[in-house]
């Protein structure tokens, strides 16, 4: 396959630039733009990638170079996600930004931390934010478009404040790969050609519309040399004054301008939303985990994350049932096992949609948020799997816990990107990082009313629209001010838990999906012993609390049968994972990036 051998071409001229470099290693650090085109979007078979002392996992090759200069560098991990999401911010403008939010994860060697940069609803936000003039939740759309679903950003924030702990290199170093790529422009990929072009929204907005279209109205040309010089004076603003640059001054005044004046769905935020944003640190969730008679300790983000918490309930009752003695057939998940995982995936859901939320806001339920991974009540709800599908669950009460919230309706969760980074000081870092929908809040930001910008997100559409179910209850993620919506992603280290190594660095995007691409990596890589790259290449599937879903053309058709032969609803449909994840090896480091996408694992 032409596109196939062209990457790989690609990768191997990497590799060699890769290793001159080790020869001629600058004790500083300088960057000019890789003279290599990107690879292109689709379905492209992946190496993986091996390394000795560090690497870098991210969602587009000119991000991945960007991080790997700076390791190359002496740079640390952290340092490295700083890079990386600023490219992102250029060339994957469609799933995160500088006008996002983010959760990292971060190992210094000994502690876990994690570093929420979760976006915010504004003081002025209430729980009406998303019903119409009859109290009806909006659809869907009418909601992003615009002003009301952008959230207070966070990413900034959050990296300045990770950058200030475990920062090596100065913060202003981090921001040179994407200014010099958004003043001398990087080439138009094949995927952002193609969502682009695909986009019902981004062209109503003026400053978007110029950027991201032609004269002509199509979507610029795969290997057009996009500039961007809106956003590199953005960033060049940030790099000299920190993230006051962005929360305060001319660039918060735009960021205001554009979300209150929209002509037909406005918001509410202000200019002192943006100036009291803080980033917080927060206890991780980790919890145990035993696979191939070797015990890990598995750790993620906490509330108002749900991935950590969802994944570890799906895991932890499939190691209550027979699905750790049913192997991969030809390769594949069987029918058998897909059972198991799928009514697993419900149980957990139903759990997401009663209790998750905000922990500012929401109370735990039992007053601890591992009340829900206690083995004994995982056990239970495992017991509830039976050689039927349930189809829809209904939530547990752990620790006899009464819940004091209705269950959220499931809605439209989509975006995002991901990031895995081990560096040569013993540090790693797993980043999710978003702006929720494609093209966020389809709002760019342009400070001096020139060509580009950045992206706006529709962060507070993670909030369930009805703040309240039929009878009055409340929910537990509804949108409150100060208040900081549920979120999917699901950033994960996993660590041998008998000597405390590292063993993987791994999450991915996808919306609410992104729960399940995590936990099939995860359990592929301990429970069926693959590398990084065979984890990630397996067909995605889940459920969401309601029908089966499965990776279109991924699974023989015997396998969907068999899984309507136990009375669920199957649905074929097409998973865009972004997974990226990074494994440790009895020599270095081994990566793997996710088929779907364009990304690429690069490291000495």
């Amino acid at each position: 396959m032409k596109i196939k051998s062209t990457l790989l071409g690609l990768l191997a001229l990497l590799g060699l630039l890769a290793l001159a470099a080790c020869a001629t290693a600058p004790s500083t650090f300088s960057y000019a733009p890789p003279a290599l085109p990107e690879p292109p979007s689709g379905y492209v078979d992946k190496p993986g990638w091996s390394a000795r002392r560090f690497a870098v996992a991210a969602a587009n090759p000119l991000a991945t170079d960007a991080g790997y200069r700076v390791l190359k560098a002496g740079g640390s991990a952290v340092d490295a996600a700083v890079a990386v999401q600023m490219v992102l911010t250029l060339v994957e403008p469609q799933s995160s930004g500088i006008g996002g939010g983010a959760f990292l994860l971060h190992f210094n060697g000994q502690d876990v931390e994690a570093y929420d940069g979760r976006e915010t609803a504004p003081a002025g936000a209430d729980e009406k934010l998303f019903l119409d003039t009859d109290g009806k939740p909006l659809a869907f759309y009418d909601a992003v478009v615009g002003g009301r679903s952008v959230g207070v950003p966070g990413t900034v924030r959050m990296l300045e404040m990770a950058h200030r702990q475990h920062g090596k290199l100065p913060w202003a170093v981090l921001f040179e790969p994407a200014i010099a790529l958004a003043e001398g422009g990087f080439k138009v990929s094949p995927r952002l050609n193609t969502l682009v072009r695909a986009d019902a929204h981004l062209r109503k907005d003026p400053v978007a519309s110029a950027y991201f279209f032609k004269p002509d109205g199509d979507a610029r040309d795969v290997g057009f040399n996009l500039r961007n010089g809106e956003l590199a004076a953005v960033l060049r603003k940030i790099a000299a004054e920190g993230s006051r640059g962005m929360h305060e001054g001319e660039v918060a005044r735009a960021i205001v301008d554009k979300v209150r004046k929209h002509p037909s769905n406005p918001g509410r935020m202000t200019l002192a939303d943006l100036a009291g944003y803080r980033a917080k640190k927060r206890e991780p969730i980790c919890h145990d985990y035993r696979a191939r008679a070797k015990d890990y300790r598995i750790c993620g983000f906490p509330p108002p994350g749900s991935g950590a918490i969802a994944v570890g309930q799906i895991l932890g009752m499939l190691a209550n049932t027979k699905a750790q003695a049913l192997p991969l057939e030809n390769g594949l998940p069987a029918a058998n096992w897909l059972h198991l995982y799928l009514e697993a995936s419900r149980l957990a859901f139903a759990d997401r949609a009663q209790y998750l939320g905000d922990p500012d806001f929401v109370q735990p339920p039992a007053g601890n948020w591992m009340s829900l991974l206690e083995p004994s009540y995982l056990a239970g709800r495992a017991r509830l799997i039976g050689p039927q599908s349930m189809k829809v669950a209904k939530a547990g009460v752990p620790g006899a816990a009464k819940a004091a919230y209705a269950p959220a309706p499931e809605q439209p969760d989509y975006g995002t990107s991901h990031i895995s980074i081990v560096d040569g000081h013993g540090n790693a870092v797993a980043m999710t990082t978003t702006i929720e929908d494609a093209f966020g809040a389809r709002q760019m930001v342009s400070v001096k009313g020139g060509t580009g910008g950045f992206l706006l997100n529709n962060e507070l559409t993670d909030f369930s629209f009805a703040p309240a179910d039929a009878q009055g209850l409340p929910i537990a993620n509804r949108v409150q001010a100060g208040k900081r919506p549920r979120s999917s992603m699901a950033p994960t280290l996993v660590f041998d838990k008998a000597t405390g190594q590292l063993v993987m660095s791994a999450g991915s995007p996808g919306g609410a999906m992104i729960i399940h691409f995590t936990a099939k990596t995860i359990y592929g890589m301990l429970d069926w012993g693959l590398n990084a790259q065979q984890a990630i290449d397996l067909p995605n599937f889940g459920s969401l609390n309601g029908p089966s879903i499965l990776e279109d053309q991924r699974f023989p058709p015997a396998t969907v049968e068999a899984l309507r032969a136990r009375g669920a609803e199957v649905r074929e449909l097409a998973m865009t994972s972004g997974l990226q994840a990074i494994q440790k090896t009895p020599t270095g480091w081994f990566g793997g990036a996710d088929p779907r996408r364009e990304g690429v694992v690069r490291g000495d």
